[in-house]
């Protein structure tokens, strides 16, 4: 039976002085294999999380079905005061654990990650920028890809087709593009084209250049993006629908942009050890200062006959190649590359 009074009934949460939540989902079963390096290149992921990030921000680890030895390493960053919460469940899929470490929380920005990124000085700081400079950026990730010019992006072309602001520019650092071709184990994922120009967006007032598009494996995200999220639960423990339906989707159906930095912020290892790693963990700055951003942004709301008209319709028509190609040209690419873009 019960006897007495719970002191914790009807008393408020205090609320959390953090503005920036960071969910990383750990799968590392065994260290055999293909995980074999798996807990070396996720502590260089934590760890270079750990110094990059500013004192504000809430770190969420959820161990999706890990090794004991991962599990009793994850143990000891809680017990150390490293990370803010950490979730142990069984294998339930990338996307269902992201899903729990969106439960419970409410922060302005929300960062998911893949355990294999090496995190660079200011990645927070320019995604910042970005979202600053571009109000109706919903999603930014701080490793630009030029092969993203098309992901769930139609709602950005569509608003932006006779602006100007709208064009292609020069590649900032080509090296970090071939950087993650060689990561993902395709050392030509990215022609000569690509590694030039990509298509951008310019706020000139603001002096911020974005590239269109983001990637998945590290991208920051607006709160709203995941409010009244339709999905609940992912059939796909990896792949299938489970990124669109969750991540890109939401996204483009509340009118944001996906967009990316001008600049490479952080690297994707894989799951295989190199030396470039620790020479690159070594030149990473210790960085907690305050995050110097206001994040006060109003929800943006739209509705189904214009998502309907500026994705959907839009997207159809651009799915023809030799109307996209002549777009690709009107915004600054030469005939040469559209023909392979």
């Amino acid at each position: 039976m019960r006897i007495g009074y719970n002191p914790l009934r009807n008393e408020l949460h205090q609320p959390s002085d953090c503005i920036h939540q960071v969910i990383v989902p750990v799968y590392i079963p065994n260290a055999e294999g293909y995980f074999k390096d798996g807990l070396q290149i996720l502590d260089l992921c934590l760890q270079s999380l750990f110094k990059t990030s500013h004192s504000k921000t809430f770190f969420t680890i959820i161990n999706n079905g890990s090794s004991a030895e991962v599990a009793a390493y994850l143990d000891g960053l809680l017990k150390k005061g490293h990370i803010h919460e950490l979730i142990h469940t069984i294998n339930c899929g990338k996307l269902n654990a992201v899903l729990k470490g969106l439960s419970g929380n409410s922060f302005p920005l929300i960062t998911i990650a893949d355990s294999d990124v090496l995190f660079l000085n200011n990645w927070q700081h320019e995604t910042y920028r970005v979202f600053d400079a571009f109000p109706k950026a919903g999603a930014v990730c701080p490793t630009p890809s030029s092969k993203s010019y098309k992901t769930y992006t139609y709602n950005i072309w569509s608003e932006l087709f006779f602006s100007k602001l709208l064009s292609f520019t020069k590649v900032k650092n080509p090296d970090a593009l071939q950087a993650f071709a060689d990561s993902i184990g395709n050392p030509e994922f990215y022609n000569q084209f690509h590694k030039t120009l990509y298509l951008t967006v310019t706020n000139h007032e603001k002096n911020t250049t974005a590239v269109v598009g983001a990637g998945h494996f590290l991208v920051t995200y607006k709160n709203e993006v995941f409010e009244k999220l339709p999905v609940k639960y992912s059939n796909f423990k990896l792949g299938g629908d489970s990124e669109k339906n969750i991540l890109d989707l939401p996204v483009v159906q509340k009118g944001l942009w996906r967009l990316s930095t001008h600049d490479n912020f952080a690297f994707h290892m894989g799951n295989t050890y190199e030396d470039w790693m620790e020479t690159a963990f070594s030149k990473i700055q210790n960085d907690d200062a305050e995050p110097g951003f206001s994040f006060q942004y109003k929800e943006t709301k739209i509705s189904r006959l214009y998502f309907l008209m500026t994705y959907r319709l839009f997207a159809k028509l651009m799915s023809k190649k030799k109307i996209v190609q002549q777009f690709l040209i009107r915004k600054g690419l030469p005939k040469s590359a559209a023909k392979n873009y």
